[in-house]
């Protein structure tokens, strides 16, 4: 019996001798995405199928839209500005206004669209835009992990409506993402302040 005991004790501590962990896991250093910002430059936006012009950021390539949800776009003058460089897009709606209910409603739809990122959003910042060629709107700017930071609508207000949405497609924390949503509102601000119908 006390050899067992003895042989019971023995292999407790070899047992808990390889127990033994040289290994000590520390948290990893906070980090941020690298992006290398294109130079600031603008081009003309002027497509055959859109009845707008306005100056858009020289890295952006414009890709037009041919389908929405498996069917065709509304209209003809659905595109993206797709940001390489950012893993992101500007998607453009456009609609033409016929009456005012359909102002009324595009609108509506506008406040709709920016009110469903609510739920992730910290905070909404809505700011009336106007711009020289005397298009107005507002300009939605959502703080927090929402898909779309920045979205905005311009119209004339009897003729041309235009809605635009900022999404990235990537699952970044909003903190490290704040470098690009600053460089892309540049670009947006000089949107709005070019945009003619």
């Amino acid at each position: 019996m006390k050899q067992f005991i003895w042989t019971f004790i023995l292999l407790g501590i070899i047992l808990l001798s390889t127990c033994k962990q040289d290994t000590i896991y520390t948290p990893k250093p906070r980090m941020f995405p690298k992006v290398d910002y294109p130079e600031k430059s603008y081009i003309t936006f002027d497509q055959d199928y859109c009845a707008m012009k306005f100056q858009m950021p020289a890295y952006a390539v414009v890709e037009k839209d041919t389908a929405f949800f498996d069917e065709k776009p509304v209209h003809p003058c659905w595109f993206d500005l797709y940001m390489k460089d950012f893993n992101g897009r500007l998607h453009f709606s456009y609609y033409p206004i016929d009456g005012k209910e359909s102002y009324d409603k595009l609108v509506g739809d506008a406040f709709e669209f920016a009110e469903k990122h609510d739920i992730k959003a910290n905070y909404r910042q809505e700011t009336t835009i106007e711009n020289k060629h005397g298009l107005s709107g507002i300009l939605f700017d959502l703080e927090g992990p929402v898909a779309s930071p920045i979205q905005f609508f311009l119209t004339d207000s009897t003729d041309h409506f235009i809605r635009a949405s900022v999404y990235f497609y990537n699952q970044v924390e909003p903190d490290s993402m704040a470098p690009v949503y600053d460089y892309i509102s540049d670009d947006v601000a000089k949107i709005i302040e070019t945009m003619s119908f």
